[in-house]
């Protein structure tokens, strides 16, 4: 998929009329999580067709210019450089954190607006910028409040398996500052390969309650589930994922019955409204699945930027200010952008956080078990 074009145009337009370009980015093939990129750019793909039998931008077709990242941030800043240069209007989506924040650095460098999609990482650009504003809760939100879904269920020791990341690391620190001002502690433990089974003798010796996986699907983690799971020292011992690996069906399809029960992170809403649900039918029919969150955040990504265009005018660029004027109903609700203190992009601070897990008695329905 690496380089490819992908065009929805509107129904019976002449294809010679002018389009209006947004620069898609996503992890298509590997090392880049896929199965989030597919659903990524099935979101972004979907509001595209509504935008374009809605008639367009202006009456001109919205086309995504798609390339994929691959999980390389060198790959996405030479894209972002390549778009630029094709004269997309605006760049849109990313998944990995890491991948997203070479993409936001060029974007602003470059003076071109960019509406990350997926990415939390709080650090998105090292300097403040007005080019990048990003949907999803920043990391330092979003697993505050998975800190303080584990305290109110009792867990006080907290055991963490992560490998090298500067988004794993991130995740770390955060959890352990926000349980150690409660009473709370986390305990790293070492990730010995390739045979992850010694982090079970680690985890008991620890004596902690929960075990928390900052770790790659499907290896290491599969493995390390599987074998806390038939560790009978370890029955009592709560799994958790906060980066959301248990969202996918791969998941489900490598673990079965041992993957529920294992708490992660989503970025949807108790109930979705009836943009919300429709979209969500539609993504269902797109996937042959159920769609993630990704995938509204795909759709809500290009909704929000279809809106700014069309308000903006065509032919006029976007401006250091777009975001503070951006206020459009999204599949989540409606979005606007905000500059949270020490922030250094424009951040939708009212973007939904879920604990949720998936049903032990039915593994294909999701729990909701605590929300931000």
């Amino acid at each position: 998929m690496s380089g490819m074009v992908t065009q929805v145009r509107p129904r019976g337009r002449d294809d010679s009329d002018a389009h209006v370009r947004i620069g898609a980015l996503a992890p298509l093939t590997r090392p880049g999580w896929h199965e989030a990129g597919r659903h990524l750019l099935a979101g972004m793909e979907l509001a595209v067709r509504d935008v374009n039998d809605a008639g367009g931008i202006a009456g001109r077709p919205l086309e995504l210019v798609v390339r994929d990242t691959a999980a390389d941030p060198d790959r996405a800043a030479a894209a972002v450089d390549e778009l630029a240069r094709l004269g997309v209007a605006a760049l849109a989506g990313e998944y990995h954190s890491v991948v997203a924040r070479a993409a936001a650095s060029r974007a602003d460098a470059l003076g071109l607006p960019f509406l990350c999609s997926s990415a939390v990482l709080d650090a998105l650009t090292e300097r403040r910028t007005p080019w990048v504003a990003r949907l999803p809760a920043a990391q330092s939100r979003g697993w505050r409040i998975y800190a303080d879904f584990l305290l109110a269920a009792g867990h006080r020791r907290i055991a963490v398996v992560a490998q090298p990341s500067l988004y794993w690391t991130s995740g770390a620190r955060i959890l352990r500052d926000h349980l150690a001002a409660r009473g709370g502690t986390l305990v790293a433990l070492d990730l010995p390969e390739p045979d992850p089974a010694p982090v079970c003798d680690a985890l008991a010796e620890q004596g902690a309650s929960a075990l928390l996986l900052l770790v790659g699907i499907p290896e290491p983690a599969v493995s390390i589930v599987r074998s806390v799971r038939r560790d009978r020292r370890l029955a009592d011992t709560l799994i958790g994922a906060p980066a959301g690996q248990p969202e996918f069906a791969s998941w489900a399809a490598a673990l079965g019955g041992d993957g529920a029960a294992i708490p992660f992170l989503r970025y949807l809403p108790e109930r979705l409204g009836p943009l919300g649900a429709r979209v969500g039918a539609a993504l269902r029919e797109r996937l042959a699945e159920a769609p993630s969150f990704v995938g509204f955040e795909g759709y809500d990504t290009v909704a929000v930027l279809a809106d700014v265009l069309r308000s903006r005018g065509v032919g006029r660029p976007l401006t250091a200010e777009t975001w503070a004027q951006v206020s459009a109903e999204g599949t989540r609700g409606r979005i606007r952008f905000s500059r949270a203190p020490g922030a250094t992009v424009w951040q939708w601070l009212d973007a939904p956080v879920q604990v949720v897990d998936r049903d032990p008695a039915e593994p294909g329905r999701f729990r909701v078990l605590h929300t931000g």
